[in-house]
């Protein structure tokens, strides 16, 4: 494959420019479109969640720069200057793209190492790539060996032994601002996932009071009926969010709005409301949710995405055995795919090979078959037996030899093979020759 990975992340730009190129699940097929038409690339997936921008691709080889063709298109497309988008960008070709993959998907380059969302969010880009026929042959079984490797890592380490995600974080933030929350009005904005988690791990630290809202009613009342117990959250109507906002001592917030939903105006009416009574929000949308200019206002703290890094580190020197042990576990797993990628490319070859012993064995055949005409069938079919099986012993050794060749990357090994035996280097004109078969021969034996 020539495999390419292009990506923006929390590691290598702030939040200002990733919300810049986030895409939301809606424009993914459009983007996709665009994207195949702009850059001739075979098969892609797109992975946009709130700390990254991720394309995994495959192109023609006779596509020259299909790399700089994707950074060209992501700089038009988003309008932005291809100097000001070119340092934060990333590129992985081939094993390092499988590598990277891998780690992203084990959650091993997230912003909390052992979260387990980034996992279901690979998935979700895989499936929404499928539907769109983006991932076809080439893709799939890469996608297929992460998911594998992101498990293995998840079972035999315990990266993930505690419930740990950028929600929690957020909470953790929450619970040291306040010292407790008991007592404290939380109000969640957005009923997606990350404002599901959140709420669960408000109530588990103490909260005594939630509101929620979406701007899908429906989706906001179907989440607050998954909690039970004396702490429940109260839907309030999306029309109703600055109202309801005034009353919270803690905002979050994580939607999928294009725009601010809160601005410096709405900030200075609800410490109005509020009489001047701290107020916290806790922005963990890309784009954001909270104008920036929110924390200048005296009374208000606002902390984003970005400024619970600090907070994931504490969660990173925890992990950092088990995310030691899940590193060589990932390293392991590209080895393993890398094998089955470079058996699966010899595999041609080894069906050459063996036509080309059949040929052999054919030519034989043939020449001995006046002396064989006086044989019955069943002893015909006896010397077919032999032959074959014969065959088959002498070449065991060096198709064992190839597979191994192929394991290692040993190019030469390989080569030495191929011109012993005459084998061409067109392998598909090989595999599509066709060999006559032993009925075809015994038939003509029989006619003579």
């Amino acid at each position: 494959m020539n495999l390419i990975l292009l990506g923006i992340n929390h590691k290598t730009a702030p939040i200002e420019l990733r919300e810049r190129v986030a895409i939301p699940r809606e424009r993914i097929a459009d983007f996709s479109r665009q994207l195949t038409a702009a850059t001739g690339i075979r098969e892609s997936m797109i992975l946009s969640t709130c700390n990254r921008v991720e394309i995994l691709a495959t192109a023609d080889s006779a596509n020259a720069h299909p790399d700089a063709n994707m950074d060209r298109f992501l700089a038009d497309h988003f309008a932005i200057d291809p100097a000001e988008l070119a340092p934060h960008l990333y590129q992985f070709h081939d094993v390092a793209a499988v590598r990277h993959l891998f780690r992203v998907a084990a959650s091993l380059d997230s912003m909390v190492i052992g979260e387990s969302q980034i996992l279901g969010q690979v998935k979700d880009a895989y499936n929404l790539g499928r539907e769109l026929g983006t991932i076809a042959s080439e893709l799939d079984p890469l996608l297929q060996s992460a998911f594998a490797a992101a498990k293995k890592v998840r079972t035999e380490t315990e990266i993930g032994s505690t419930t740990v995600s950028i929600a929690s974080v957020a909470v953790d933030l929450a619970r040291k601002i306040f010292g407790s929350l008991s007592g404290k009005t939380i109000f969640l904005v957005g009923a997606g996932k990350m404002s599901e988690l959140a709420a669960r791990h408000l109530v588990a630290q103490g909260a005594s009071s939630i509101l929620l809202t979406n701007r899908t009613r429906q989706r906001a009342d179907a989440m607050a009926t998954h909690f039970t117990g004396s702490v429940r959250p109260r839907v309030v109507d999306w029309e109703s969010i600055y109202d309801a906002a005034s009353q919270a001592d803690i905002l979050i917030t994580s939607t999928g709005a294009p725009h601010p939903i809160f601005t410096r105006e709405h900030a200075q009416a609800f410490l109005q409301k509020r009489r001047n009574r701290p107020m916290f929000f806790i922005d963990i949308a890309v784009p954001r949710d909270v104008d920036s200019s929110v924390n200048r206002l005296e009374g208000i703290f606002l902390y984003d995405i970005d400024d619970l890094q600090s907070v994931a580190a504490t969660h990173l020197a925890e992990r950092t055995r088990e995310a030691s042990d899940a590193e060589a576990m990932i390293a392991a797993e590209v080895e393993r795919f890398q094998q089955r990628l470079r058996t699966v490319d010899i595999a041609p070859l080894i069906i050459a090979l063996q036509q080309r012993a059949e040929e052999l064995r054919l030519a034989e055949m043939r020449r001995m078959q006046a002396r064989l005409a006086t044989l019955t069938p069943e002893q015909s079919s006896a010397v077919e037996a032999i032959c074959r099986s014969m065959i088959n012993k002498l070449l065991h050794p060096t198709l064992q030899a190839l597979k191994q060749a192929a394991r290692t990357g040993d190019n030469d090994r390989i080569a030495s093979i191929r011109a012993e035996w005459s084998l061409p280097e067109n392998f598909t004109s090989a595999q599509a020759s066709v060999v006559e078969s032993s009925d075809q021969l015994v038939a003509s034996r029989s006619r003579s």
